[in-house]
């Protein structure tokens, strides 16, 4: 199992930590944020492939940043592919 930590930029969330087993996203935690809204990304991303997450976070947008916390973990999961 590999673990992760990125620092998201251009929103609320300072943190992201994660780990990948296998290609399967597990304990997605955010610091700071909304923590509900992150709390229920971690919880649905949660035995996912990568790839999945990615494809289906990727792109979301909050109140026009070009980006979000959801974005910026499928960010993270792609930084942690080419790892």
């Amino acid at each position: 199992m590999a673990k992760y930590t990125y620092e998201p930029k251009g929103v609320c969330s300072v943190q992201i930590d994660f780990e990948i087993e296998e290609g399967i996203v597990k304990n997605v935690r955010f610091t700071r944020g909304c923590n509900g809204n992150t709390q229920g990304i971690g919880a649905l991303v949660e035995g996912m492939q990568v790839d999945e997450v990615i494809k289906r976070l990727k792109g979301t947008n909050c109140n026009g940043r070009g980006t979000s916390c959801p974005d910026q973990l499928a960010r993270a999961l792609e930084l942690s592919k080419e790892q």
